[in-house]
This record gives C-alpha cells, sequence and structure tokens, in this order.
C-alpha cells in the first residue's frame, strides 16, 4: 500500500518517511517454507483440532474492507471467515483504535486502556488506491498507524512498512500490552511464526516505550542503524577483488515478491 501521512515512517500498519530511503534489507530475501500459505484444507483440519488451544479475544476486533483484495488471500477476510473479526459498515463508528494511513501518531503503550476498553480495527484496503476510500465517513478519534516494521505475508515478505491487515491488527495488540491478542490472531496462518520472528525485536523496543514521542524516537534509532548496516553491507559485497574485477558471489536480489495479493493492511 501508498505510504500514509503522519508523524512517522510509511506503513500499512501506517506510517510514511518524508524522503525517499535506500531500500532497508534486515532479512534474508528468501522466502521461508514457514512464509508460506498452506492449502486451506490443510489449515482449516488444523484449525479444527486445535480450537481448544486457543484464547478467547476480550474486546472488539473490526474492519472496514473496501474489497480491493482476492478474497481467497485477504487476510481480512480469512480472520473474518474464523470469527475472530466483525466487518463494520461505512458510517459506523468505532469506540477502540483504529489503524488507518489516515493516522498521524503512531501506536503506544500509552493506548492500552483505549484497546482494553474499546478495542482494535482496521481500514481494510489496497495502498494503490486510497483515494476510493471515503476517510470522512469511517472517522475514528483514535486513528493510529504502526512503527517500522517488516512484512512477513507471502506478498510482501520482508518489505518495511507492507503489512497486511492481520499483521497490523497483531502488531498493535502486542505493542499496547495485549501479545496473547496479537499471537491467536496470527495462529491461523502458516506464515505467522515469520512475523515474531522477524520483529519481536522490534516490537518489545516498542512495547517499553512510554508513549507515541517515545516509540517514534525508538523507531528512528532502529532506522539509522538499520540504514547504517545496510550501507556497509553494500560496501563490502560491491567491493573489487585484487585483480579489480567486480565480486562474482555479488547477487542482485529482485525487489519484488510475486503474488497477486493486494498491497493492504490486509495481505
Amino acid at each position: 500500500m501508498p505510504k500514509p501521512k503522519g508523524k512517522a515512517g510509511p506503513s500499512k500498519g501506517y506510517n510514511k518517511n518524508t524522503k525517499r530511503r535506500p531500500t532497508i534489507r534486515a532479512i534474508d530475501d528468501r522466502i521461508p517454507e514457514s512464509a508460506i500459505d498452506r492449502a486451506p484444507d490443510v489449515e482449516e483440519l488444523e484449525d479444527e483440532d486445535s480450537t481448544d488451544l486457543r484464547i478467547n479475544i476480550d474486546v472488539p476486533v473490526a474492519m472496514w474492507d473496501f474489497g480491493h483484495c482476492d478474497p481467497k488471500r485477504c487476510s481480512g477476510k480469512k480472520l473474518a471467515r474464523l470469527g475472530l473479526i466483525k466487518e463494520l459498515r461505512v458510517g459506523n463508528r468505532f469506540r477502540g483504535i483504529v489503524l488507518s494511513p489516515n493516522g498521524r501518531d503512531i501506536v503506544s503503550p500509552a493506548d492500552k486502556d483505549i484497546v482494553s476498553s474499546g478495542g482494535l480495527a482496521v481500514v481494510e484496503c489496497s495502498w494503490a488506491r486510497l483515494d476510493e476510500v471515503p476517510f470522512g465517513k469511517i472517522s475514528s478519534p483514535h486513528e493510529r498507524i504502526l512503527p517500522y516494521l517488516l512484512a512477513t505475508n507471502p506478498v510482501n515478505y520482508g518489505k518495511p512498512w507492507k503489512l497486511n491487515c492481520v499483521e497490523a491488527l497483531a502488531a498493535a495488540f502486542y505493542i499496547t500490552g495485549h501479545e496473547d491478542y496479537g499471537r491467536r490472531l496470527l495462529q491461523d496462518f502458516g506464515w505467522g511464526d515469520s512475523f515474531w520472528k522477524v520483529n519481536l525485536h522490534f516490537l518489545d523496543k516498542y512495547r517499553n516505550c512510554k508513549d507515541a514521542k517515545d516509540v517514534e524516537k525508538i523507531q528512528t534509532e532502529i532506522m539509522v542503524q538499520l540504514e547504517q548496516d545496510y550501507k556497509q553491507a553494500r560496501e563490502k559485497e560491491d567491493g573489487e577483488d585484487e585483480w579489480g574485477l567486480s565480486n562474482p558471489n555479488h547477487v542482485t536480489v529482485p525487489e519484488e515478491v510475486n503474488g497477486s495479493e493486494c498491497d493492504e493492511h490486509g495481505e
């Protein structure tokens, strides 16, 4: 999805950078097996066998779904099929935290009480089609964006800010002190464990902050360090050997991960 307006960087979880940054590869670009969704029939069987191990989410979880992505691959629609999220209509008001490209403040631990009493919602749409979303009719007093995180869904694996719907909700739950709820949402996705493995060190830093300003400060520190590491790695890879020839072992990894799912906070 396109990068949103706000104090922080871009993200489906919502965020934006004010200037173009070089792509930061903080993880291996090769997609592990755990990042690939399993066949629907396999997941359905596993869901039936493990329902007794799953906790209840005791706060409202909702989304405004604008139908921008393939229903078979949309994480928001899958959550709806599982009964884990409620679909809202345009014009419906939500009292809790709403993850939206229109948000200006970063979600933070200071939002814990709002989530506890009002729940968490997301605007399920494509970054490429934001002009089609009637944000004026889905406004909330608690709109938020997410800090820097990496997507691990099959369509945008390894890309900063490109979180889908379930990743965005899980991250917001974790940051606001509702870790169990976040893990519950991702439990039904074959690639869900990858999200925690890749982002847990970021999420723990954000969760230990006091408020949105602290989260923004930590986000800046993280991005500065990642950019420094990236530049150092590129300098090493692009260095010439003693004969003055380019390193033949340097391989350019394609920027895009093939997939038909839309770039949304959903997939």
